[in-house]
């Protein structure tokens, strides 16, 4: 038998996968990549490293299904190409080893699932923004205190006799630049 190789990912910066590395190191992992990166960005070096890494009889080991892909085909992918080179792969919290026939329909099934409900995330988000949109609230970024940008748009225009910058006025206003240049353009 192989070396098994754990796979930690979260989406977001303020993540955390401890949980994950805990669970992979509990499952007998000799080395984990971990990384930070959304599911749906393909370019994950992490990833990429331990793909590189795994040798014919090894293991990846992922502690859930979404962790390793976002959508059903990159799944697939990965996981085919695994098992074309010996390599097998191992989902912890679904119980799902896909060397097994067992592993390998479950897998399928569950890909499906976690596709179909991320396409419901979806669906329901875009419903959402259209429904706000149609009873006339405000979607984006918070616009600014319109006191500070007319302070700021003040400094702005006497900036030759304050000598400040727009990175002044904007520490100074707590408008950002954008603002600012965009407001003095129009």
């Amino acid at each position: 038998m192989g070396e098994l190789i754990g796979y930690a990912r979260v989406s977001t910066l303020d993540q955390d996968y401890s949980l994950q590395a805990e669970q992979l190191a509990k499952y007998g992992c000799s080395k984990i990549f971990q990384e930070k990166k959304s599911g749906k960005n393909t370019g994950r070096p992490e990833l990429k490293k331990a793909l590189e890494y795994l040798r014919e009889g090894d293991k990846l080991v992922v502690y859930k299904i979404d962790r390793l892909a976002r959508s059903t085909r990159d799944l697939h992918n990965i996981v085919y190409d695994l098992q074309e080179k010996g390599i097998g792969v191992v989902f912890i919290k679904e119980q799902i080893d896909f060397s097994s026939a067992a592993g390998k329909l479950m897998f399928t099934m569950l890909g499906a699932i976690a596709e179909f409900e991320r396409d419901l995330i979806n669906e329901r988000t875009k419903e959402g923004r259209e429904r706000a949109r149609e009873q006339g609230k405000h979607l984006g970024r918070k616009g600014q205190d319109t006191k500070e940008v007319k302070r700021a748009l003040k400094l702005f225009a006497e900036r030759e006799r304050n000598g400040l910058s727009v990175n002044d006025i904007s520490k100074q206003t707590g408008v950002p630049r954008s603002t600012i240049y965009a407001k003095t353009k129009g």
